[in-house]
């Protein structure tokens, strides 16, 4: 019976598609008026981090080409089996119809993931994260700026500090609480 539920909602999904071209863009728009999801918009004046004070020329240069983060998130603890995989497959969707590239993949016990970008690997405009976790739920993040490199970006992170009483940090922990991408 559950499979022949699934089978349904992945056929209305294709023909729903097929009807309707659908970017990433109106994805997370149209993630903002749907009950059960999280979504956040921040631009990175308004990021809940402060930047070490030994941090480098080259790290502030990375943190600059970052303009806005999106995110889109539908908690497992808020979502039916039938809806995680409906957004599973819609975002899927999205991400194969476009010129995305894939960066890197991660697979393992917890969910998947898939992190993709458009620009030159050495420019990147846009990156998106896309994951599907059996214990957290489905969502994507994307980060829109100008020239950005995830190497240097991954090594700029270990200059930011976060702040813990910022009130958007703890809209976000809400989506973790209780569970870890990094157990």
């Amino acid at each position: 019976m559950k499979k022949l539920q699934i089978i349904t909602i992945l056929l209305l999904t294709l023909t729903f598609f097929s009807c309707k071209k659908e970017s990433l863009q109106t994805y997370l728009v149209d993630s903002q008026d749907k009950e059960n999801f999280m979504t956040f918009d921040f631009s990175t004046s308004t990021l809940p981090i402060q930047m070490n004070e030994n941090m480098s020329d080259e790290d502030m240069n990375t943190f600059k080409s970052i303009k806005k983060v999106n995110i889109a998130f539908l908690p497992k603890a808020e979502a039916t089996e039938e809806e995680l995989v409906l957004e599973n497959n819609k975002i899927k969707t999205i991400l194969k119809k476009s010129d995305y590239k894939t960066l890197m993949k991660f697979n393992d016990k917890r969910g998947k993931g898939t992190v993709y970008y458009l620009g030159k690997p050495e420019a990147i405009d846009e990156i998106i994260g896309f994951v599907n976790s059996n214990d957290v739920g489905v969502g994507i993040v994307r980060l829109l700026g100008n020239d950005m490199n995830p190497a240097a970006i991954m090594k700029m992170m270990k200059s930011v500090k976060m702040d813990a009483n910022s009130s958007s940090l703890k809209s976000l922990e809400k989506i973790f609480k209780n569970k870890s991408f990094l157990d």
